[in-house]
């Protein structure tokens, strides 16, 4: 048994391979959206629902996120090369990006100038 990245375990053979190719329960040989040029397609986590003392904040309340993981990357420009890759958690600014919604999920397709930061 060999072990990916993920912490999912697999035989050697190519009955498992699609299983490796599985990040966070998004299958990258099924999505359907590849940006172009230096284009980003950002998942965005899930809003906080409780504060740091416990208070639990009502939906209209709740900031939108600022923070996600890269789930698709363009092949940049001659000019500029990308330097995010898939499976990055990155910040990025509060109105960066375009929404989008795809088989039921939300992504945000942005520039990567928009990515501010990756942790």
């Amino acid at each position: 048994m060999l072990k990916n990245l993920f912490g999912i375990e697999y035989e050697n053979n190519t009955s498992r391979l699609k299983e490796c190719l599985t990040f966070k329960n998004i299958n990258m040989a099924e999505l359907k959206i590849k940006p172009l040029a230096d284009r980003v397609l950002v998942e965005p986590m899930q809003a906080e629902e409780k504060t740091a003392s416990g208070i639990i904040i009502p939906d209209t309340a709740k900031e939108k996120p600022q923070k996600g993981t890269v789930v698709a990357v363009g092949p940049g420009t001659k000019d500029d090369k990308m330097e995010v890759k898939v499976g990055d958690v990155v910040l990025y600014g509060k109105y960066a990006g375009t929404e989008l919604n795809v088989d039921g999920k939300d992504y945000l397709m942005m520039r990567q100038s928009d990515i501010l930061a990756v942790i």
